[in-house]
């Protein structure tokens, strides 16, 4: 599949956010990081406290070149303060609440007011037009909708641009390819798994998606290689985007690829300040890989002063020739609590991604286990099919496993399953990760 010619660059949506000079933003994000101050120490919660134990007791006490020294806010924090968070704004003016399911049945849930809405709204307008997307364009969302940010998010943004936005939602896929193919969408958003799916289901129904008219995809919500980019683009014809949120800070629109960004993420930096930081919390220069440490300098429901993602990725200046001139971030790396030690090797389930979907024979379906039933000692095991049933299997385990020796250092057990053997996803994010402990059943095929 070819993809369609694009543009290189697209207008910008807002100039004044987007294309101002970066003294001058700074300039904005001094002033907005008093005000946030100023609102935490008025909410008198938990991260007031903690801002008065390092010595702050007003706004004027603070500024961007003290970031680094003020506290930091996890996750953690949001589970123990459940189910109000650190709701920071009086009940009678949150709107709506947005979150996660969490892990051992603790949610994270995230209050919002209408001011925090319309910046979402803002954010993620941007977003939508730095993809190329206009007030003439129709946007498929297949993204779920509900307590994920990711459905609503996109709606928001769409709608902000003036675009015709069809709330398709996850999961029945032969009604999303009729919608595709009656309404002619020009922008898709939904996660790069799904992509995939759908690129399969056309490609079972007969449908040539160079008929389809779509020419720009906005892919997020689960860690993507650019192997993944490349099968997406040549499945479904269009050109793949990155976009990047997390309903601590918003969701979607924290950041995202645009046309012109150089393969890297414009972040909304005048209200999400971006920092990159190491494991102990100390700031990394551009171009190493770091956590991701975000300011909400702008919301009112949840304020969050120096929020640890656990997301890892790297940081830069604006694109070279770009009118954007916001710093941008890599694509994710990983996650710091997705990251195995294997035999004394610190690996990304993306590392191994990007081994896998080299090989053309390997279809874009993966499961990667840490296997720790027999003992403490790990041991990898990598789950794939191939694209074909022709595919000598026998020679696809080696070669893989040779190539993901070479890569990672260390051996792993790989399996090639039959096409259907990796499970599954239609709603939600792919599974990527399983860890076996004592106990844990496994999965057909992968012993």
């Amino acid at each position: 599949m070819t993809v369609h010619a694009e543009p290189t660059a697209a207008p910008l949506v807002d100039p004044e956010a987007e294309g101002v000079a970066p003294a001058l933003r700074r300039q904005t994000q001094e002033r907005r990081l008093r005000g946030l101050v100023s609102r935490l120490l008025a909410a008198d919660g938990l991260q007031a406290a903690r801002l008065r134990d390092a010595g702050v007791t007003g706004a004027e006490d603070v500024g961007l070149d003290d970031l680094h020294r003020l506290p930091m806010v996890t996750k953690q924090d949001l589970w123990d303060h459940y189910p109000d968070g650190l709701r920071a704004a009086p009940a009678d003016a949150i709107v709506c609440v947005h979150g996660s399911s969490g892990t051992g049945g603790r949610p994270t849930l995230i209050p919002y007011t209408a001011h925090d809405v319309d910046v979402w709204a803002q954010v993620m307008a941007r977003a939508l037009g730095g993809a190329g997307a206009t007030r003439r364009s129709t946007v498929h969302n297949a993204y779920g909708y509900g307590l994920f940010t990711g459905g609503l998010g996109i709606h928001h943004g769409g709608m902000r641009l003036g675009a015709t936005v069809v709330p398709s939602s996850g999961g029945m896929t032969d009604r999303q390819l009729r919608l595709i193919q009656d309404l002619r969408p020009d922008v898709l958003c939904c996660t790069p798994s799904y992509a995939i799916h759908l690129g399969e289901a056309m490609h079972a129904a007969g449908v040539d998606p160079a008929d389809l008219g779509l020419r720009v995809g906005v892919f997020g919500a689960e860690p993507w290689t650019a192997q993944m980019r490349d099968q997406i683009e040549r499945s479904l014809g269009l050109r793949a985007l990155d976009i990047y949120g997390l309903s601590e800070v918003i969701g979607p629109g924290v950041a995202c690829e645009s046309l012109d960004s150089g393969g890297m993420l414009n972040v909304a930096e005048d209200h999400f300040y971006v920092e990159a930081v190491d494991p102990a919390g100390l700031p990394v220069p551009d171009g190493t890989p770091g956590e991701l440490v975000f300011s909400t300098l702008t919301k009112t429901g949840m304020p969050l002063l120096r929020y640890r993602t656990g997301d890892i990725a790297t940081l830069a200046g604006p694109a070279d020739g770009s009118a954007r001139t916001l710093r941008r971030m890599s694509k994710l790396l990983g996650r710091r609590d997705d990251m195995l030690v294997v035999r004394g090797v610190n690996v990304f389930p993306t590392e191994i991604e990007a081994v896998l979907l080299a090989d053309p024979r390997v279809s874009p379906h993966y499961l990667v286990v840490e296997d720790r039933r027999v003992s403490a000692r790990a041991e990898l095991r990598v789950a794939v099919e191939p694209f074909s049933d022709t595919v000598d299997t026998a020679a696809l385990a080696r070669d893989l496993d040779h190539a993901l020796r070479e890569r990672l250092g260390i051996g792993c057990v790989v399996r090639v399953l039959g096409q259907g053997g990796v499970p599954r996803t239609e709603t939600g994010k792919a599974r990527r990760l399983a860890r076996w402990s004592a106990g844990e059943p496994p999965i057909p095929g992968l012993e």
